[in-house]
C-alpha cells in the first residue's frame, strides 16, 4: 500500500479518536477506579477489532445498509452507557487506605474480565464507531494496489485500533496521574465521566429521534 495513504489514514483516525466520546468516559472511569487500566483498554480494543473484522469481510457495509439494525445498535448502546454512567455516579471510586498513604495506585481490579467485557461493549455497541469505519476506511483504499481490498481494510482498521490504544492509554494514565497528585479530584472526575456517559446516551437517542421526525 502507498505509504502516504497510510500516513494520511493514521492522521485522520488519530484526530477522530481525540474527539471525546463513550470510550473516553469509560477509560477515565477505569483510570480513577482501577489499579490498572489494562483490562478496560483491552476491552475497548477488542470491541473495535471485532468491528474492523466485520468491515473487512463486508458485514459492516451490510449493517449500514439496514437502518433498523443501526437503530437497534444505537438504543442498545444508549441503554448500556446509561447503566455504566449511573453505576459510576452511585458508586464513585474510593482510595484504598494503603494506596492513599503511599500515593500509589487508586484501587483494585477484582474482576478484570468484567472490565474487559464492559470495554468491548462500550466500543462494540458504538454505532458511530462502526459508521466511521464503514464510511472512512474505504476512502483510503487503492483499487490499483496489488493488495486485495479486504486486506487493505484490515490494515487500515488496525491503524485505527493502534491510534485508539495510544490515545486511550494517555487519557487513562492522565486520569490516574491527576488523582495521584490531587486525590480530592477523584469524585469530581468520577461525576464528570459518569455524567458524560449519560449525556452521550441521551445524545444517541436524540439523534435517532430527530431522524424519525425529519423523515
Amino acid at each position: 500500500m502507498n505509504t502516504e495513504l497510510l500516513l494520511a489514514c493514521w492522521g485522520m483516525m488519530t484526530l477522530m479518536v481525540l474527539v471525546p466520546g463513550p470510550d473516553w468516559a469509560y477509560i477515565i472511569d477505569a483510570g480513577t477506579r482501577d489499579r490498572t487500566i489494562a483490562p478496560a483498554l483491552a476491552g475497548i480494543l477488542v470491541g473495535y477489532l471485532v468491528a474492523v473484522t466485520a468491515v473487512s469481510v463486508g458485514v459492516g457495509a451490510a449493517v449500514a445498509a439496514l437502518p433498523w439494525v443501526l437503530v437497534g445498535l444505537t438504543f442498545a448502546a444508549a441503554a448500556y452507557l446509561s447503566f455504566l454512567g449511573i453505576r459510576v455516579l452511585r458508586q464513585p471510586p474510593a482510595l484504598v487506605a494503603g494506596d492513599a498513604a503511599s500515593g500509589s495506585d487508586v484501587g483494585s481490579t477484582p474482576r478484570p474480565w468484567l472490565r474487559l467485557a464492559q470495554g468491548a461493549g462500550v466500543s462494540g455497541l458504538n454505532p458511530k464507531g462502526l459508521l466511521v469505519l464503514v464510511v472512512l476506511l474505504p476512502q483510503f483504499t487503492d483499487a490499483a494496489s496489488s493488495w486485495p481490498i479486504p486486506l487493505q481494510l484490515a490494515v487500515l482498521g488496525l491503524i485505527f485500533v493502534g491510534s485508539c490504544a495510544l490515545v486511550y492509554s494517555v487519557v487513562g494514565m492522565s486520569a490516574r496521574a491527576v488523582l495521584r497528585f490531587r486525590p480530592s479530584a477523584m469524585r469530581i472526575i468520577s461525576r464528570i465521566s459518569g455524567g458524560a456517559m449519560i449525556v452521550l446516551a441521551v445524545a444517541l437517542v436524540g439523534e435517532q429521534v430527530s431522524h424519525f421526525v425529519s423523515a
